[in-house]
């Protein structure tokens, strides 16, 4: 038996002593046995006691609440771990740009000379000026080594002119595919970039990903890249999340992923869609469906259809109601994206596509539906990943489809207020988890982290409550769903997101026992304490992990 599997494998254990949610068709039960990684009973503690016999440890929940352990179908967890690594600019920490330039000052202060200086998290809406960074900003904090901050969503990032220089980006750079170098009235680059111009920042030796997703692939020494996924790990175990998809993984994250699976390092459950800039390669080796092991998968591919809402390029091409000149983009024109759609759904590969406007998400519904019969979509599982904006015939279409919304509600949380203010009332519709519920379309919740920090229980709240970081909620009742259902989102529908319901997402017998124990039960607490009910145990394989 290899390390990895022996970790996992666990000891016989006896769960009891507090309320078990099950999240399966049988909803609570009194106890729960596990042996050599997996559930054996779950129900009456005498009905355990059995199936364990003799020579087992017993766990006292003392009152708490056991839970399947959460799964994450949709975060970044390579890209966590290295934001981890860089200055914090969140609206947290930093309330104006003038604060933020002495902060990453401080920061430049420590590294070495010449050493590239990166921050992580402004969110323009929330800074006293209200807008977005420049390199004239950057500029002040260093003139003689490359200054990067990524914007709060992932898709674009300022940096300083000593960078712009470096990667010899000027005014006669032309805007590449699927991305937009924000220029002045003259023409010359601002320092901030967008969605498919990020591949520019990554220099000339780094991963490249043309047009297939916004490019936060920044090279790092092996060693830097094993410490940024146990940081990542660790940071989503302690939340109760043992299986994670991360979405948009490139070479730099197979390797990372590789090597800690093989020196044992790798506890949670991991499961990869791989970019689709990757998608002729895999199809040259063959690979059509899941691969891998309870460790560590293949799942999928990952596509972009448009921006971020967050950035205003989300693609409207009716312009934004509070700019009418601003329409977003699109990363790939309706015909180019229907062709690679059409290739991986060919081999039954499943497809996951970022779509956040109406238009986006409808030119995603109609590359699914002409890509085969109803049932063959229906089979595919597909996904659309946000699906922020979705109008009532789309949602309709996505139950007919099985196509599954992959929405994170802790950015109705952070960023519900900047969406109303960019695209108006259909703004207060941002993730309709309670039209997707009535419709019959599947309810699956995620974090997209580091966009928004690994935290299920927060994430929940926000389902359930729809309310903004500035207490506004969003939207009438028919949008909200319930404690229970939100919490099933993040485990068994969430597992069936990613082709894994059979192994992970509920506590039943034969599967994997990856377990969250949770302080109090989240479903007889008062909502406005769930976001900070906290994980005090997690359970990968039968074995305590956190």
């Amino acid at each position: 038996m290899s390390e990895a599997a022996s970790k996992s494998a666990g000891t016989a254990t006896l769960v009891s002593g507090g309320p078990i949610l099950t999240m399966s068709a049988t909803p609570h039960a009194e106890a729960l046995a596990m042996r050599q990684g997996r559930i054996i009973a779950v129900g009456s503690l005498q009905e355990c006691r059995n199936a364990l016999g003799t020579g087992y440890e017993e766990l006292d929940l003392a009152g708490r609440c056991l839970l399947p352990g959460f799964v994450d179908p949709h975060c970044h967890p390579v890209m966590l771990g290295q934001m981890r690594t860089w200055v914090d600019c969140a609206p947290e920490r930093v309330s104006s740009i003038e604060e933020m330039v002495e902060v990453l000052k401080r920061a430049a202060a420590a590294l070495p000379s010449g050493a590239p200086l990166r921050g992580y998290g402004y969110e323009h809406r929330r800074l006293a000026e209200m807008r977005h960074l420049s390199s004239a900003d950057l500029d002040k904090v260093s003139t003689d080594r490359p200054v990067m901050v990524m914007n709060a969503s992932g898709h674009g990032a300022a940096v300083n002119t000593f960078a712009m220089k470096a990667l010899g980006i000027t005014r006669d750079t032309l805007d590449p595919a699927g991305g937009e170098i924000v220029r002045d009235p003259a023409g010359t680059p601002t320092g901030l970039f967008w969605d498919g111009a990020c591949d520019l920042l990554t220099g000339e030796g780094g991963i490249k990903v043309g047009n297939h997703g916004p490019n936060f692939h920044f090279s790092e020494s092996e060693a830097a890249m094993d410490a940024i996924v146990q940081i990542a790990q660790d940071e989503f175990l302690r939340a109760g999340i043992t299986s994670v998809a991360d979405m948009q993984v490139s070479r730099r994250e197979v390797q990372a992923y590789l090597r800690a699976r093989e020196s044992g390092a790798l506890e949670m459950r991991v499961g990869m869609y791989v970019l689709s800039s990757h998608l002729e390669s895999l199809l040259d080796l063959g690979i059509s469906s899941q691969l891998g092991d309870d460790g560590l998968r293949f799942l999928g591919v990952k596509l972009y259809a448009d921006g971020t809402l967050g950035g205003w390029t989300a693609y409207f091409p009716e312009g934004y109601a509070a700019d009418p000149c601003m329409h977003g983009q699109l990363y790939h024109d309706a015909t180019e994206y229907a062709e690679l759609v059409r290739k991986a759904t060919a081999v039954g590969m499943q497809t996951a596509t970022h779509a956040q406007s109406p238009e986006a998400i409808r030119m995603v519904l109609e590359a699914l539906a002409a890509s085969g019969s109803v049932e063959a979509v229906r089979r595919g599982r597909h996904r659309i990943e946000h699906c922020g904006l979705p109008l009532d015939d789309q949602i309709d279409r996505m139950g007919e489809l099985d196509v599954i919304p992959v929405p994170q509600p802790q950015h109705h949380l952070r960023f519900g207020d900047g969406t109303v203010e960019a695209v108006g009332e259909l703004g207060t519709r941002y993730n309709p988890y309670g039209l997707f519920a009535k419709a019959g379309v599947r309810i699956v919740l995620s974090s997209d982290a580091p966009v928004a920090p690994p935290n299920p229980l927060e994430a929940v709240a926000a389902a359930h409550m729809r309310r903004t970081a500035s207490g506004r909620v969003l939207g009438d009742a028919s949008l909200r769903i319930g404690v229970r259902e939100a919490l099933a989102g993040y485990t068994i529908g969430a597992a069936y997101a990613i082709g894994r319901e059979s192994a992970v997402g509920s506590l039943e017998v034969g599967k994997l026992a990856d377990l969250a124990i949770v302080e109090e039960n989240p479903t007889e607490v008062d909502p406005e304490r769930l976001a900070t009910l906290g994980v005090s145990e997690t359970w990968v394989g039968g074995r305590r992990v956190r």
